[in-house]
């Protein structure tokens, strides 16, 4: 039967509709009432056509009114707003925004797609400020490019440590202007973790950003040139992004009378439907379903909003396909990291009251031999029970975003943290180990699970230590001058069994090393002798994220003249790999004489600093080239 569908939104949710609508009927009246400009734009592309890595402002417009009217045969009325939906008459009035002429369209079925807009909040001195932007569509672009283009701003402020404001501190500090990032948290990336986070909030200070975390803007000042802080930090701006969050467009449905939930979001059965049968609601503005939990969320991903677009049209046309949850999955590029999520975090789970464990693994990006090899930290979160996959969490420079997909297809798919160490996945030496991450992920979950290994967390572990606690540190000596646990005992692991008879029987010890693999081992060894041992989740290497922030790096100015005595290649090599190969070729230098190493684990630029004051040397310089890390140390 054919029908008149109007859709109120375009982008992703609302061009998607259309385009499938059409594909399914072509007798059919399809209509798109926009009030921007532009249908259908690569708004996830916005923040790198500001920092100029995409340079055609042409690739942002993914259709345009006319080529996609044509090609779909679809109405489209762009710079037209839907001011009110009449349901009981089933048409909507609209503004012609160039005529400010009004008037009444009807419609049999109707697609809410007005997406979500940015926070605005009234903050003493907001409106009074120039130099305040938000970033939402291809106006708001063009808007801060001309900014940036023709007043060259040399300090910029960002307030809002999410995944869009990241993005835009990249990319304003790529075009050459200092950066500082306002956060109201404890941390940047709400869908990490604190202690994955903070591997994020090392590399910003690593790359010149000033990050200021648990402060909030209390006012502009000086016409928005200097921002005030809650804790009464005073910071000069001459560019400011507002990136705090964003709120569903909800303002047509409310009035209307449609249902919305407590934070704001149109509320939709599984078939998105409203509570009125001829009115569907897709997108940014709609409540869904977390797929992990089964409670009602708000989760703003242009995935999602896609697919709820093709589901829609399918419905109209009486398909009955549900829309069964999202599941969050994220990424984003941060500087030279990449960082990405699935399913709940750790914050969530605990708000919920859900049994879970967390393990957190350091694996290379790809088999260390092969030359480009990088870590990756990896934290998944499962049922201790069942085994069944709650969430993850990766943060690397190479091979991450493979491992969040795999990991998220496999919550799709049902799997558990033992399937995870059966799947087969694709492997050559610059790809992948035999041995995924993600299968290694799988091992260790199901080593707890199995009753192999107990585990003790990161954040756990500072106070059992307080409380007379015994922690053995089975690393080698020399790894232990890049730092260690307050209060740890160094027995290496191969020196274990001959110390058995000097340890506490009565008393659970505590073993932890670099990343965790050593630390099981030892486990397993005191285990078998009859100890009572519980292993450091994660190592040093998940511990120091946290507690051994990178400090400024006070090295000697970089324009210095030294002829280089030893090069050593540590490329591929995760700790203590890099330092164990500066320790060996020290020994052959002269006191004065300069070493230089060349590696891809950023955690050996952050403990070589230590090792160096710690044996007198000098570190001269770090300084990055692609994704290696390039160190010279002169020998004291």
């Amino acid at each position: 039967m054919t029908k008149k569908i109007i859709i109120i939104g375009g982008v992703a949710g609302g061009a998607t509709a259309a385009a499938r609508l059409r594909r399914l009927d072509e007798t059919s009246t399809i209509i798109v009432f926009e009030r921007g400009e532009h249908i259908s734009f690569a708004n996830c592309g916005l923040p790198y056509y500001i920092g100029e890595k995409i340079k055609d402002r042409q690739k942002l417009l993914v259709q345009t009114v006319k080529g996609m009217s044509k090609k779909f045969n679809l109405d489209i009325r762009n710079l037209s707003e839907v001011i009110q939906i009449n349901r009981y008459r089933k048409t909507v009035s609209v503004k012609n925004l160039n005529t400010m002429e009004e008037y009444e369209e009807s419609y049999d079925t109707l697609v809410l797609s007005p997406g979500a807009k940015p926070i605005f909040p009234q903050i003493e001195g907001i409106n009074e400020a120039a130099n305040i932007f938000t970033l939402r569509n291809i106006p708001d672009t063009d808007n801060i490019k001309n900014a940036v283009d023709q007043q060259q701003p040399k300090r910029a402020v960002v307030v809002g440590g999410g995944f869009i404001g990241l993005e835009m501190a990249e990319n304003l500090a790529e075009r050459g202007i200092h950066v500082s990032v306002v956060e109201m948290a404890n941390q940047v990336m709400a869908p990490l973790d604190f202690e994955m986070a903070s591997i994020v909030h090392d590399h910003l200070r690593e790359k010149g950003v000033d990050l200021i975390l648990e402060d909030g803007v209390k006012a502009f000042k000086q016409d928005g040139s200097m921002i005030e802080l809650t804790s009464g930090i005073r910071l000069c701006s001459d560019l400011t992004i507002l990136s705090i969050g964003v709120r569903p467009e909800n303002q047509l449905a409310i009035k209307a009378g449609l249902k919305v939930g407590e934070r704001g979001g149109i509320q939709v059965n599984e078939y998105l439907q409203t509570n009125d049968e001829n009115i569907f609601a897709i997108g940014d503005a709609i409540e869904v379903t977390d797929y992990i939990n089964g409670n009602m969320a708000m989760i703003p991903l242009a995935g999602p909003a896609n697919r709820q677009g093709r589901i829609v049209a399918n419905n109209i046309y009486g398909k009955a396909e549900k829309y069964k949850g999202t599941l969050g999955t994220s990424i984003a590029k941060v500087f030279d990291i990449t960082v990405a999520a699935t399913g709940n975090n750790e914050k969530r789970l605990k708000q919920l009251n859900v049994d879970y464990e967390a393990v957190h693994i350091h694996p290379a990006s790809h088999a260390g031999y092969y030359p480009g090899t990088a870590p990756i930290a990896l934290k998944l979160l499962f049922d201790p029970t069942t085994g069944k996959i709650l969430g993850a969490q990766a943060v690397g420079m190479d091979g991450v975003d493979k491992r969040i997909d795999v990991i998220a297809t496999a919550i799709k798919g049902n799997l558990t943290v033992f399937d995870l160490t059966e799947v087969e996945l694709s492997y050559a030496p610059p790809y992948s180990s035999a041995k995924d991450p993600v299968n290694m992920a799988g091992y260790v979950a199901s080593n707890i699970i199995n009753g192999d290994v107990e585990t003790v967390q990161w954040h756990e572990i500072d106070e059992i230590v307080n409380q007379n606690g015994l922690l053995i540190d089975v690393r080698e000596p020399i790894e232990r001058e890049m730092g260690y646990i307050k209060g740890s005992i160094n027995i290496p692991l191969g020196d274990i069994r001959d110390q058995l008879n000097r340890l506490p029987k009565y008393e659970t010890i505590y073993v932890s090393c670099q990343v965790g693999l050593r630390g099981y081992l030892a486990a397993r060894i005191l285990s078998e002798n009859g100890f009572k041992v519980k292993n450091l989740d994660g190592g040093w290497k998940t511990y120091s994220s946290v507690f051994n922030q990178t400090k400024k790096n006070d090295s000697r100015d970089s324009e210095e003249k030294f002829d280089v005595s030893i090069k050593v290649d540590a490329t591929g090599l995760t700790c203590p790999g890099p330092i164990m190969e500066v320790h060996k070729n020290m020994k052959s230098l002269q006191t004065g004489e300069f070493l230089q190493i060349k590696t891809t684990d950023c955690n050996f630029v952050k403990d070589i600093t230590l090792w160096c004051d710690k044996n007198q040397h000098t570190l001269v310089k770090t300084e990055q080239a692609d994704k290696y890390y390039i160190t010279t140390i002169k020998k004291g």
